[in-house]
């Protein structure tokens, strides 16, 4: 999802201020972004400081085990963060989301209806969709010349230390599970201990973990195949065509990215015009063309196809980005494992310390 970072220092200023009671009220000419790197296009913050004013400075995260943490030990400053599904459900059970004013979202209409009203918040009374997508088989054909089809095939020893997995411990645990033929939410002991067992027989395989930037080794020809977000595989794709992407046998993770404001947020008008801001289609198309996962906006994609059909077409025929009807039936949301969350980072650590 290059790290942008931009005014940490300033984001970290503020913060200090704020605890310290200086400066005053919180003006609302800066928004404070706190996001996954390589996932909000320069452009699109610059078009909004433009428009609005409003200066944004973006600080970024690796993972929503990341953003949580620094959340839930009492993090203030951020005016709008991007979680994943699951972890929409454990903030809003927590009291780490401020409700939305959606009379401020004239632009809400832009979504898609079928990307609307999810389960992890059903009225969205605290998300609108940022991006969707999936996280799947990669696979560079020029290096692997026998059909990948399943994540079983990423144990085999010819792929020694040609292996890129998500620096993820849902999305890998959960690959391994499925792997198995057991729930990617499991939360049973015996089964995770399994998981664990035949996660460490993938290792001597596994040349890095990487959530950040995963393509960056595949493109420089570390690894062959492995694990990635579906935005990750298109701009590798672009780059190089022999780079593909897979939807194993079975089955991964569909996913779905939401814009949401922090608890006492210091910044909530500000952050309320940034979402709507977001969602206008032409602002959309920015995020599709530079970091382009699934996009959630059907006005923008509609834009899209007028305003650049080639690009269209090049959305609609990946899968990556437009999975089939087929792929859907295979692909599972992350889910809050609850209590068994504990066992889930043990196994994790210990993985990665090699224990």
């Amino acid at each position: 999802m290059n790290k942008y970072k931009l005014f940490a220092l300033g984001l970290t200023l503020s913060i200090l201020l704020a605890a310290c009671g200086g400066g005053g009220p919180a003006s609302d000419n800066v928004l404070n972004l706190y996001a996954w790197s390589e996932y909000v296009p320069q452009q699109l913050l610059d078009n909004f400081t433009e428009q609005t004013g409003i200066e944004v400075n973006y600080d970024t995260y690796s993972s929503n085990e990341e953003l949580m943490a620094k959340l839930q030990a009492g993090a203030s400053g951020y005016d709008v963060v991007i979680p994943s599904d699951y972890t929409v459900t454990i903030m809003i059970n927590q009291g780490l989301l401020e409700p939305l004013d959606k009379t401020q979202i004239s632009n809400f209409s832009n979504i898609f209806d079928t990307l609307t009203g999810l389960s992890y918040d059903p009225q969205n009374d605290y998300t609108v969709p940022w991006q969707w997508g999936t996280s799947c088989l990669v696979v560079d054909t020029g290096k692997v010349t026998r059909p990948i089809t399943k994540w079983a095939d990423l144990w085999d020893p010819e792929f020694e230390g040609k292996v890129v997995l998500l620096d993820d411990e849902r999305e890998v645990l959960g690959m391994v599970l499925s792997v198995l033929g057991y729930d990617k939410n499991s939360t049973d002991p015996q089964q995770l201990e399994e998981a664990k067992q035949k996660l460490l027989e993938l290792m001597p395989n596994v040349k890095l973990f990487d959530s950040d930037s995963p393509k960056t080794a595949l493109l420089a020809g570390e690894v062959w195949l492995g694990q990635t977000w579906n935005g990750e595989a298109a701009l590798a794709h672009m780059e190089n065509p022999d780079i593909q992407y897979i939807i194993p046998e079975e089955g991964c993770t569909v996913w779905y990215d939401n814009l949401a404001i922090p608890k006492d947020a210091p910044h909530y008008n500000a952050a309320m015009q940034f979402i709507n801001f977001v969602l206008d289609p032409q602002e959309s198309i920015l995020i599709t063309y530079e970091f382009p996962y699934s996009n959630p906006n059907r006005a923008a994609l509609e834009l899209l196809q007028t305003e650049d059909p080639q690009a269209y077409d090049a959305y609609m025929n990946f899968p990556a980005t437009n999975p089939s009807a087929d792929d859907m039936s295979r692909l599972k949301m992350i889910q809050d494992v609850g209590d068994a969350t504990a066992l889930w980072d043990r196994i994790w650590t210990e993985v990665k310390g090699g224990e």
